[in-house]
């Protein structure tokens, strides 16, 4: 009762009043919330959607139908609440387009439309189109130094694979015979020659080796790199990188110079007296193998040690208080996380070891005493230009490339297997 009146039919209680009917007393009785009269909320509804509807046609020219479009979403989306709100139903939600009394279970409120689409934004077509020009981009970058290495290496490949199937010698260089077409015989002929698979076997093993040792002893430098002071490491890096710069032919001849049997220091510094490095055929790999990994390490070891700079120092630090050796550390701790660059470093020392030439020519005049250190370089240039067989020449370099190839892919495949992303 307000004012000595008695309540009408449209007035509230006051929930927690004494006296009032039907409502419990005490602090913590939840209060009962009343409907609004029914044409309350519909009018404040449709002011809402004459506001967006008005806000949209005051814009700019431009923007006066997307703020239409706008609100005729959004008014479509809460007619429904308007509806459910102006039956006068207590505590009614809406959920899509039925109307669940405040007795039945919670629901959430409908989602509201995405004004930016009902107003004409961009759907999916156009992020699509988008993604796809997105990955064009790079190959566009990429273009120029694409079309040069098709220059400089695809045309020389199909050259020396086309030469590889002809008869080509010096009578058809000359022109005094027609070239013709031999297929598969020059690589019969390749095959079924016992001087070819000599040389095989000893390029595969001579590789093997300069691979091992270029990459231990450019991982070696380059953990001593991390722990000598900035003095010494920047002469080391300089000694270094003055072997890597220096022509391989430079290199060589200075390595025969050493190790003159006649005027070579080194023979006076060991007491070998007369001894010839290029005599035996072993003693010459071993020291074709010395110069090819004195030229190839530093390439290893700046490579690496910019790998271990990258590295934390908390990762090194926290197996150093464990009590990990330097070697354990290396080998679990180090290793692993160099893998990709370790990767990078050993497929191009397998390229580069595989195919040396200069090393060889120089050093052991030419192949050795009767070809005794020939490798596959070595004899394809003999055959194609000392002995004038140009097409058994291109199919020599046609196998070299091949294994190149396939060793590789198999490198890469067993790393892949091991779950390394490349």
């Amino acid at each position: 009762m307000t004012n000595g009146s008695e309540p009408g039919p449209n007035t509230p209680s006051t929930p927690g009043t004494p006296g009032t009917p039907n409502t419990p007393n005490g602090p913590n009785t939840p209060a009962t919330r009343e409907p609004a009269p029914p044409g309350t909320r519909a009018t404040e509804g449709a002011a809402a959607s004459a506001g967006i509807s008005a806000a949209g046609a005051a814009g700019p020219p431009g923007e006066a139908s997307a703020g239409g479009a706008a609100a005729s979403a959004v008014d479509g989306a809460y007619a429904p609440r308007r509806a459910a709100t102006a039956s006068g139903l207590p505590g009614a939600s809406v959920r899509g387009s039925s109307v669940v009394g405040a007795a039945g279970p919670k629901e959430r409120p409908a989602r509201v439309p995405n004004v930016r689409k009902a107003a004409g934004g961009s759907g999916p077509g156009d992020r699509s189109v988008r993604r796809r020009a997105g990955a064009r981009t790079p190959w566009l970058y990429l273009a120029p130094a694409l079309l040069i290495l098709a220059a400089l290496l695809v045309y020389p490949i199909y050259q020396l694979g086309l030469i590889s199937f002809l008869e080509y010698t010096q009578a058809q260089v000359s022109g005094g015979e027609p070239t013709t077409f031999q297929g598969l015989g020059n690589y019969r002929t390749l095959l079924a020659d016992s001087q070819f698979w000599q040389v095989l076997v000893a390029t595969v093993v001579f590789a093997a080796a300069c691979v091992l040792a270029t990459l231990t002893a450019g991982c070696a430098l380059a953990v001593l790199l991390t722990r000598i002071r900035a003095l010494p490491r920047l002469a080391l890096m300089l000694a270094a990188l003055g072997a890597w710069a220096t022509p391989a032919i430079t290199g060589s001849t200075v390595w025969v110079f050493l190790f003159d049997p006649d005027y070579g220091p080194v023979n006076r510094l060991l007491g070998l007296g007369d001894f010839s490095w290029t005599y035996g055929r072993y003693s010459a790999f071993a020291l074709v193998l010395l110069e090819v990994v004195w030229c190839s390490f530093p390439f290893v070891m700046v490579t690496v040690y910019a790998g271990i700079k990258a590295i934390p120092s908390e990762v090194l630090e926290a197996a150093s208080l464990d009590g990990a050796s330097q070697y354990r550390i290396w080998r679990s701790v180090t290793a692993p996380m160099l893998r990709p660059i370790l990767v990078v470093v050993t497929i191009q020392s397998i390229i580069w070891d595989f195919k040396v030439f200069t090393q060889i020519y120089v050093m052991t005049n030419g192949g050795g005493i009767a070809g005794q250190n020939l490798v596959l370089n070595v004899y394809a240039y003999q055959k194609a230009f000392a002995s004038s067989q140009y097409s058994l020449g291109s199919a020599i370099g046609i196998v070299m490339l091949l294994i190149l190839l396939a060793v590789t892919l198999v490198y890469l495949r067993l790393l892949r297997r091991q779950g390394e992303a490349l």
